[in-house]
């Protein structure tokens, strides 16, 4: 059997975490479990990571950089130029990311519910919002600079207020499925973050 490199056996290992968490819950997910799902041995995740929780740290990690990709603002335009169309337009893609692999939001809910069982995992969930915060940051800088606008309010208030939408949204969607309801939403929650900038 060829060797497999060490960033592909991480990955591997992350992917097949991913979907033992979202599948079975977490409490489920144990180290066997995780190298069963990969086709793995267990020295294989333990030559990866130095424990469980530094995995659970990296995966989450790892679903906060795959959720970028959706929620920031497209490289080009694409005819939106309004502040509230940008903020609309990035909604939107991250409910296509969503819909697309709902089991990946699943497990980012269950990863937060485990982190905050217990004091010493309570830091896991503070890293998880904070980098929720830090990719919400990101977007509403990338759209307000796109749209020649300016925030009213410190860019960091404004990426609370876009999480806690998202939050909602993704719950939301995950208990109905019904996207016509999150579109709206993702309406509603363009049109008050716009009033939170000044545009041209």
């Amino acid at each position: 059997m060829p060797r497999i490199p060490a960033a592909e056996r991480r990955v591997a290992l992350l992917d097949a975490g991913l979907r033992v968490v979202a599948r079975e819950g977490l409490a489920k997910a144990s180290t066997r479990a995780i190298v069963a799902e990969a086709g793995m041995s267990l020295a294989s995740f333990h030559y990866a990571f130095d424990s469980r929780d530094a995995f659970v740290d990296e995966l989450i990690a790892a679903v906060v950089a795959r959720e970028q990709a959706a929620v920031l603002p497209a490289p080009e335009p694409d005819g939106e130029t309004t502040l509230r169309d940008l903020l609309e337009a990035g909604l939107l893609r991250y409910l296509d990311h969503l819909a697309a692999d709902p089991e990946h939001e699943q497990a980012m809910l269950e990863l937060t519910q485990y982190a905050l069982r217990s004091p010493e995992r309570h830091p896991l969930a503070v890293a998880q919002y904070r980098r929720y915060a830090e990719l919400a940051e990101s977007a509403l800088a990338t759209a307000a600079e796109r749209a020649g606008a300016t925030w009213r309010v410190p860019v960091a208030e404004a990426a609370g207020v876009l999480v806690a939408f998202t939050d909602g949204l993704t719950l939301t969607w995950l208990v109905h499925r019904d996207d016509d309801a999150a579109r709206a939403v993702a309406r509603a929650a363009a049109d008050a973050l716009s009033r939170m900038a000044e545009t041209p």
